[in-house]
């Protein structure tokens, strides 16, 4: 018993160390529609669920080289442009260089009425490592 007493301090650390890695599951982030989808899912949505897939990129980065058959928004034009579908039951997958533009992108896009707005998680770096098609254009902002 004086274990357990003299050693609090380890179980606190145990106890808080085991709720952050319960955390996300409780969050919903695998799940629901929320958050974020890696690249095997994100193809599966675009392939069986008719998603759309649109890069948040600023057109220069998006000229550089994009996920293949990404459409461009810039995150700060995204509201009102083309590139977005209008029927927001579509899958709408967005993605940029690293994905934290393309998370802050599908959270303003969940808060509009876009339902199923997922970050594609790791970016356009994730999407070429996954050996998925890379494009480069001189296309502007849709």
């Amino acid at each position: 018993m004086n274990f357990f007493v003299d050693n609090w301090y380890l179980f606190m650390v145990a106890a808080i160390s085991g709720g952050l890695l319960v955390w996300p599951v409780l969050r919903g982030a695998g799940g629901g529609g929320a958050g974020s989808v890696g690249t095997a899912e994100a193809v599966r949505l675009i392939n069986r669920e008719k998603g759309v897939l649109i890069d948040v990129s600023e057109p220069n980065e998006y000229a550089a080289g994009h996920a293949g058959g990404a459409r461009n928004a810039p995150l700060g034009q995204l509201e009102g442009s083309k590139a977005v579908p209008t029927n927001k039951t579509l899958p709408v997958l967005l993605i940029c260089p690293s994905g934290a533009r393309a998370a802050r992108a599908a959270a303003q896009l969940r808060k509009a009425g876009w339902e199923k707005a997922v970050a594609v998680a790791g970016g356009t770096a994730a999407w070429r490592e996954a050996q998925l098609p890379i494009e480069k254009s001189a296309e502007k902002a849709g």
